[in-house]
Parts: structure tokens; sequence; C-alpha cells
């Protein structure tokens, strides 16, 4: 791996003068990672970081699930599931599995809860899907996970891109089981704001911002996912022995869904996370089965508003810097919607953008918390 990013060969400068992040990544980004990942970056101390958690696989309908199980000491701890996306990891999550199993302190006490992370499939350790799997498998399987495999025969949720898929299916399909759902990003593309007027919604302050990043993503961000769409094995081949290919590819998205103070204050989002993602990609040779999740779910995103057969709560956190606004009227029609919360930090990979906010907003769980 490290000789490939060696010969790689990037231009001196950019073919055009004055191009902008909207266009992709940018040469210098480019090249600042490239000489980073070269001469700063740690695979092995990397991993010794990764292997501190507790990791298994298991074999579910013929795939091999990995997963991150890391339990509470506190027998009366909720059980949950944390659901990553794409180009993401199971690593999106591990920075706030401690504080989430916890008890916290005196001053700040809070309800813990029992850790799960699995890999989609296709990701990192698990196994491809076959040609037909959809979320809806997924979400099948992740329950089997949970309720067959560790005995949680309850248990919340917390998902996040097509993680928030997985996660709301399992709300609105396994009722019995999933007594809680938090999402950061919501699994339905969300109404503009002319089809909002049309019913009566109205944005908040804080969603103005949010509903900017969205419209702004329908303009000139889709690219990537109609690419994944329709033709997911050219751009796949052509990245699946080239390390810097996969880190313009797919590491554009951290910088261009991150907030932009990235790295700074709460943001955990720094040059080295991207580079430590990016290289469990390539090194798991897993960017070609993950992206195959656009192809094998075609239209699952869509603007049918349609409420789960749950009666358990419903919790949303909204961030400045994602691709979405979704006011509570539309959360309304998904779920029993208790509570929103929104941060003036944060984007897209939440739980690494802002980990304190995504930790505080998830213990709100146990306050509606019932077996």
């Amino acid at each position: 791996m490290r000789e490939l990013i060696e010969l790689t060969n990037l231009p001196e400068q950019e073919v055009n003068t004055g191009v902008e992040s909207s266009l992709g990544v940018t040469l210098d980004s480019l090249k600042s990672l490239k000489d980073q990942w070269l001469t700063n970056f740690d695979w092995e101390a990397e991993q010794e970081s990764i292997n501190k958690f507790s990791q298994y696989t298991t074999t579910l309908e013929g795939l091999d699930i990995h997963f991150v199980h890391e339990p509470s000491d506190d027998p009366e701890a909720i059980p949950l599931v944390l659901l990553h996306g794409w180009p993401s990891s199971f690593l999106e999550f591990l920075a706030v599995t401690e504080p989430l199993r916890t008890s916290g302190n005196q001053t700040h006490p809070s309800h813990p809860f029992h850790v799960v992370i699995p890999s989609l499939p296709g990701f990192a350790f698990s196994s491809a899907p076959p040609a037909n799997w959809t979320l809806s498998d997924t979400a099948r399987v992740f329950n089997t996970l949970m309720v067959d495999v560790l005995g949680y025969k309850t248990y919340a949720v917390h998902g996040t891109d097509w993680g928030s898929i997985v996660a709301w299916d399992l709300y609105s399909n396994f009722n019995q089981s999933v007594r809680a759902l938090h999402l950061s990003f919501v699994p339905k593309i969300p109404f503009n704001r002319e089809e909002l007027a049309e019913r009566n919604i109205t944005l908040a302050p804080e969603e103005e911002l949010p509903m900017d990043k969205f419209l702004e993503w329908q303009q000139t961000g889709t690219g990537y996912s109609h690419l994944l769409e329709t033709k997911p094995n050219t751009i796949s081949l052509a990245l699946q022995d080239n390390p810097i290919g996969q880190l313009a590819w797919m590491g554009e998205k951290y910088l261009d869904y991150s907030d932009p103070r990235r790295g700074t204050g709460p943001s955990l989002i720094t040059d080295n996370e991207i580079l430590r993602t990016i290289s469990l990609i390539y090194l798991s040779g897993s960017a070609t089965s993950a992206g195959y999740i656009y192809q094998q779910n075609i239209g699952t995103f869509n603007q049918e508003y349609t409420k789960a057969d749950n009666d358990a709560p419903l919790l949303f956190s909204g961030f400045p810097y994602n691709n979405g606004a979704w006011p509570d009227a539309l959360l309304a029609m998904l779920g029993n919607h208790v509570n929103t919360t929104y941060h003036d930090f944060g984007g897209h990979f939440a739980a690494l953008d802002n980990p304190p906010a995504i930790i505080a907003d998830i213990k709100k769980i146990a306050t509606y918390w019932e077996n």
C-alpha cells in the first residue's frame, strides 16, 4: 500500500485555476493528505487502538457479520446498536463507545448501554452480500444478531446515513425487540422550502443551514450516488488497488460533509481520522463491496413518509452541516417522535464531528425507555 501511495503521480497544479471544493476534492487537499499518509500516519498505532475494542464475527444467513460488542458492567444497561453508512465504517462510533457504556459520574450521572457496532454487509470485515440483498435483509440479520446471538430481547437503535434506513426498518418491522430509535440522519429525502410550505410546515431557525446544505447537495453533490447506482463496477474496479484514488473518492466526503471547523473543539475529524478510515477500507479490500449498497437499494431514500407500527420513542439530533432538515412534523410522520435536539457544531458524521452531543442525545433514550 505504501509503495502504491509513493508511486502515485499527482499533477503539479490544478488543471483549471480557481478550482474550489464544490467541484470535488482539491489537489492541495489531496497532496496534503498523501504527504501525511507517508510521513505522519502510523498504521501500527491505529491497529493497536482499534484492537482495544472487543470484536467478533458470526455467520448469519451465509454472511460473516463483523461487530464490536462492549457490554456495560451495569446489568440494568440498555442494549444499543449503532449503525454507520457509506463511506464510513465501525470506526465512526469507537470514540463514543466507552462514554455510552459507562454510568457517568456523581456530578453527571447517566444511564449506561451495552454497545454493539456491526459492520454493514460488504463493509470492512463483514462479507459481501449476494446480488439482490437489500437493507431490509440487513435489518433482519442485525435483529437476529441482537436477539438470538447476543441475547438482547429488547434494544435501542441509532442510525445515520444508510444506517438510518436499517435503523428505521428495525424500528418498523421488529417492534417487539426495538424499543427506542435515535437518528442523526433521517431515512427520507427532505422536502424543500416550497414543499414544506404546501404542507404548512415551517423551518426552525436551526434548520435553515441544514436545508441550504441539502439544496446544495441536490444541485452539485449527487454525482457519486448516480454512478454507484448505475455503474458501480467501473469506479470500484478502477480504485480497488489505488489507495490515493480511494482517498480522493471517499475521503472527499469527510472533507465536504463535516463542519468547516473540523478537527477543532469537539470534532475528531482530523486528517489522521480520514486516513485511518480509508486505510481500513483499502486494507480490508471492501471498497467495491461497500459501494454496491447504492445499486442494491435504488429508490430506498424517498419522500414516502409513512408511520412505523411501533409506539417506542423516536429521537432526533440535528447538526448544522448535515445534508438535510427534518422538522418535527416530518419526524412525527415516521414514528412516536418525542425529542429533537439541535446543536451548533457538527455535520454528517456526527459521532466524529461532535461526539459529546451524540453521547448526550443517545443517553436521553433512558428517559423514555420501557422494556
